[in-house]
């Protein structure tokens, strides 16, 4: 626990059987709760899931297909609204590719744990060297998506496309997690839902951890990206619909994506 706070990791992983042990043996000892969810991988991800060596109890779930990322990070949100009640109680996702830095944990989920934030982005941008780490164009991309994602929501982003995450229990609540967009692009449609619902979003730096992992953004992506920063202007001008702490729980997405857990 973490200021009095549950604290519950979310690691969807997708083909990540060479990191996503370490990311559960790394992760710091205040962490009550790691859900990984294993999005259809083809490989031994959920075998190394459940057999790394952390001191963290692990619950493994698996999609019998590949659903995207987002619907990773659904399931995972509704496992720990499960298994979590208060407010402040903290849900944050760390990718099973390992770079995210367990380090920045603490940094990440304190401001929910401490009442002072919903919803808290990591921003990798202001770390010395990220530019060389990242390369040219997947920092020029951040660059242009952060900034138009700000526009869209009306609050400024300075990394939109940061997966590492952290959101209150009561904010999660509030969200339409059926609506979330399952592919790349989630962190945009979160922010979306989040900016609707005029809660309280943060940043803290972070640092990205660029090793033997290979990135699965591709050219593709990017048109559905553009749509869901639209997307997300034209929600913070609508009210958004209201959904129930019951609904998230019994929601049909885990039956859609035939969830198994272990």
């Amino acid at each position: 626990m973490l200021a009095g706070k549950a604290v519950v990791v979310v690691v969807p992983a997708f083909d990540e059987e060479e990191h996503v042990a370490r990311v559960i043996e790394t992760m710091p000892g205040f962490v009550d709760r790691i859900i990984v969810v294993d999005d259809g991988s083809g490989d031994a991800t959920s075998a190394r899931a459940r057999s790394a060596r952390g001191h963290t109890p692990v619950r493994v779930l698996r999609h019998a297909k590949r659903s995207g990322v987002g619907a990773a990070i659904v399931t995972g949100y509704r496992e720990a609204l499960a298994i979590t009640s208060q407010d402040h109680d903290v849900i944050a996702v760390m990718a099973g590719d390992g770079q995210m830095h367990p380090d920045d944990l603490e940094a990440v989920v304190s401001p929910i744990a401490r009442g002072r934030a919903d919803y808290v982005k990591g921003d990798r941008f202001g770390i010395d060297g990220v530019r060389s780490a990242m390369g040219w164009p997947r920092w020029i991309g951040g660059q242009v998506f952060s900034r138009l994602t700000s526009i869209a929501v009306g609050h400024p982003i300075t990394d939109s496309q940061c997966g590492f995450t952290a959101l209150s229990r009561h904010a999660a609540s509030r969200m339409d997690l059926d609506g979330l967009w399952r592919g790349f692009g989630y962190p945009n449609d979160l922010l979306g839902q989040v900016a609707a619902r005029r809660l309280r979003i943060s940043e803290v730096p972070v640092r990205p951890v660029y090793a033997t992992e290979k990135s699965k953004l591709r050219l593709r992506h990017l048109p559905p990206i553009f749509y869901l920063i639209v997307r997300a202007a034209v929600r913070r001008r609508r009210p958004p619909p209201v959904t129930r702490v019951d609904d998230v729980r019994d929601g049909d997405l885990q039956a859609r994506n035939a969830v198994s857990s272990s």
